[in-house]
């Protein structure tokens, strides 16, 4: 008796990790602007921050630690996160979003993990993949909550203490910091020949760019690097995940930097038909059975 030995190709990706905010969705639709506003404003009216130093403030914040929110906490600003978000995000034109049949279509004719990686709370990614009609597109959402537990001052280094929304929803303020003094970065990085990230304070905050935060968000959700493509508009969380083993997709004008580029993520069959190319391997060992995203917090 003959028998014959074949072996199952497996597809390159079995999990798509995407960003959230301009990258489902376009720059045009206004949120981002948006977005600096409300943060802005929250400076002024919340922190007391002079308005004169508002745009150098925010520029050095977010070139330095990921996000405002991020640079904020680590220069001595002591606030609840919870508070922030809700000025920041509360206030957004959301309107401005549309379902988008396309894309809906797309996510749910690939055959692989999809899941969403965003800096921005669960309150906002909930709202937003709503708004886009994308809701149960993926399998789960790894936002500001999942790296940045509120019960603590900073993420846990306890897998056990790492549960899903629903399980455990403390809503416990992070504001519970001795006040200190407010750490001068203008000052600081307009010195003479001072390395802009050198002898900066650290922030209890973690997030993307951060090598560290992309690792951790990746344990969590069981994601392996090696097999995950990654799908972000940040140039700089682009170069931390290729960094850490992802492949990854960026805009057209980053093609040298990520794996792929697109134009639009309405040409991701156009851009990367291989995807489809695996769902016939796929099938072989996945069954597709429908489940409503959650957000591991």
């Amino acid at each position: 008796m003959e028998y014959e030995y074949r072996q199952i190709q497996r597809p390159k990706y079995d999990c798509l990790l995407f960003d959230l905010d301009d990258t489902l969705y376009p720059l045009s639709s206004g949120l981002a602007a948006a977005v600096l506003r409300n943060i802005q404003d929250y400076m002024i009216e919340k922190l007391g921050i002079e308005e004169s130093k508002i745009p150098d403030l925010c520029n050095l914040l977010y070139k330095n630690y990921g996000t405002t929110m991020a640079g904020l906490r680590a220069i001595g600003y002591d606030f609840d996160y919870d508070e922030y978000h809700s000025f920041v995000h509360g206030r957004l034109p959301y309107e401005n979003l549309k379902p988008d049949s396309v894309l809906r279509s797309l996510l749910l004719s690939l055959p692989q993990r999809k899941v969403i990686f965003t800096n921005a709370d669960k309150i906002h990614a909930i709202k937003a993949l709503s708004k886009l009609g994308l809701e149960d597109c993926f399998e789960g959402i790894i936002c500001f909550e999942t790296l940045n537990p509120t019960h603590k001052h900073a993420a846990s280094d306890d897998e056990d203490e790492i549960e899903f929304l629903g399980t455990n929803q403390s809503n416990g303020s992070s504001s519970t910091y001795s006040p200190r003094k407010i750490f001068d970065i203008i000052g600081h990085c307009s010195q003479t020949n001072a390395v802009v990230s050198s002898g900066l304070p650290k922030t209890p905050i973690v997030c993307k760019p951060s090598e560290s935060a992309i690792e951790r968000a990746l344990k969590i959700a069981n994601i392996d690097p090696a097999r995950t493509l990654f799908f972000e508009d940040s140039l700089r969380n682009i170069q931390s995940g290729k960094r850490i083993g992802l492949d990854t997709v960026g805009k057209s004008q980053r093609v040298k930097v990520s794996d792929y580029a697109l134009e639009s993520i309405h040409n991701l069959r156009e851009a990367i038909p291989e995807l489809w190319e695996a769902e016939k391997l796929a099938e072989v060992n996945y069954s597709g059975v429908p489940l409503e995203a959650s957000v591991i917090a």
